[in-house]
C-alpha cells in the first residue's frame, strides 16, 4: 500500500500457527493444548463414574456423611470433566462466516462453570456438615478408610493425566484442580475415618468435611476469578500490558501506540489489536512479520492485528489503559494539533 494512504491492518495470524508468510510458529506458544487430552477426559470420566457408584453405595451403607459428600463431589467432578471436554471440543470448531474466531470462548465458559460447580458443591457439603455437627452419627471407620483410599488413587491418577496442560490452558487447569481437590477430599476422609475408628469421635466426620471444603474453596477461588476475568475480555494474567506497549513502541518508525487492546479468545489463545502512529508512513511486510514474531515469542500472543496511521484518529479508551495512552499522547503532542486528537 502506498504511503499516501495513512492506515492499514496487518493480516491476522492464522489459527493453525503459521504467519502470513507461511512460516511455522507452532512451538512459540500458539497451540491448542486441549487437542491432546481427549483420551485423558475419556479415562477420567469413566473412572470417576464407576467410583461414584461404589462410594455412594458404601456411604449409604455405613451412614458416613464424609463418604456421601465425597461421592456427590465426585459426581460434580464427572460433570466438570464433561464440561471441560465439551469446552475443549468446541474450541476446536473451525472459524466460519458467523463465528470468525470459532468457538474458542467455550473453553473459558467451561473453566468458569467448572469452578462455579466446585464452589457450589463445597457450599452444599459445608451446609450438610454443619447440620450433622448438631447430631453426630457413628460410622464404620474401616469401610470409610478403604473406600476413600481407593478414591485417592482414582482422583490423583486422573489429575496426573491433566498435569502437563495446567499451565498453558485454563480449561485444562480447571479439570486438573477439580481432580486434585477430590484427591484431597478423599485423603481427608481417610484421616477422619482412621481417627474415628481409633478414638470413637463421631463428630470428626462432619468436622473433616468442613475443613476439606474450606481448603478446596480457597484453592478454587483463583480459577473462578481468572475465568470470570477472561469472560469479560480482561487482559490475561501472563500479559504485562505496559511491556507489550513498550515492545510495540520500540519498533522502528513507531512514534507511539494508540488504541491497544489485548484479550483472550480462548483459554490458550490471546489476540491483540493496536494502532501504530508512524509519521513517516506505512512500512513493508517484513515490519509486520517482525512485530508478529516478537509478540508471539515474548508474550504468547498468537493473533496480531496492527493498523498504521500517520496521526491518531480513534477516541481514547477510558480507564487505566486510556490514561496511559493519554499520557503518551501528551508526551508526543503534535506541533499543530488537530481537533480529532482531543476527542474523549
Amino acid at each position: 500500500m502506498s504511503s499516501s494512504h495513512p492506515h492499514s491492518a496487518a493480516p491476522e495470524t492464522p489459527d493453525h500457527g503459521h504467519d502470513h508468510h507461511g512460516h511455522d510458529h507452532a512451538g512459540h506458544g500458539h497451540h491448542h493444548a486441549p487437542a491432546n487430552f481427549d483420551r485423558a477426559f475419556a479415562i477420567g470420566i469413566a473412572l470417576n463414574t464407576a467410583f461414584v457408584a461404589v462410594e455412594a453405595f458404601y456411604g449409604w451403607k455405613v451412614n458416613s456423611l464424609a463418604l456421601l459428600a465425597d461421592a456427590g463431589h465426585n459426581l460434580g467432578d464427572v460433570a466438570g470433566l464433561v464440561l471441560a471436554w465439551g469446552g475443549a471440543l468446541a474450541g476446536r470448531v473451525r472459524p466460519g462466516a458467523r463465528y470468525t474466531y470459532g468457538w474458542k470462548r467455550a473453553s473459558i465458559l467451561a473453566a468458569f462453570a467448572n469452578a462455579l460447580l466446585l464452589l457450589v458443591a463445597m457450599g452444599s457439603l459445608a451446609w450438610e456438615a454443619v447440620g450433622r455437627l448438631h447430631a453426630p452419627e457413628p460410622t464404620q471407620g474401616f469401610t470409610v478408610m478403604v473406600v476413600a483410599g481407593i478414591g485417592i488413587f482414582v482422583n490423583l491418577g486422573t489429575a496426573l493425566l491433566f498435569m502437563r496442560g495446567r499451565e498453558s490452558d485454563l480449561n485444562i487447569r480447571g479439570a486438573f484442580m477439580h481432580m486434585a481437590a477430590d484427591a484431597l477430599v478423599s485423603a481427608g476422609v481417610v484421616l477422619a475415618g482412621g481417627l474415628s475408628l481409633w478414638f470413637g469421635w463421631a463428630w470428626l466426620d462432619p468436622v473433616a468435611s468442613l475443613v476439606i471444603a474450606l481448603v478446596i474453596v480457597l484453592g478454587t477461588w483463583g480459577l473462578f476469578r481468572q475465568s470470570l476475568h477472561l469472560m469479560f475480555d480482561g487482559v490475561p494474567e501472563h500479559i504485562d500490558l505496559a511491556a507489550v506497549r513498550h515492545e510495540l513502541e520500540s519498533l522502528p518508525g513507531v512514534g507511539r501506540v494508540h488504541d491497544l487492546h489485548v484479550w483472550a479468545t480462548g483459554t490458550s489463545d490471546v489476540a491483540l489489536t493496536a494502532h501504530l502512529v508512524m509519521p513517516l508512513g506505512h512500512p513493508d511486510d517484513p515490519f509486520f512479520e517482525m512485530a508478529t514474531h516478537r509478540l508471539r515469542d515474548k508474550f504468547r500472543i498468537g493473533h496480531v492485528t496492527l493498523q498504521v496511521v500517520r496521526e491518531p484518529f480513534m477516541a481514547l479508551c477510558e480507564g487505566a489503559a486510556g490514561a496511559t495512552e493519554t499520557a503518551a499522547v501528551r508526551q508526543h503532542v503534535h506541533p499543530h494539533p488537530h481537533p480529532h486528537e482531543h476527542r474523549h
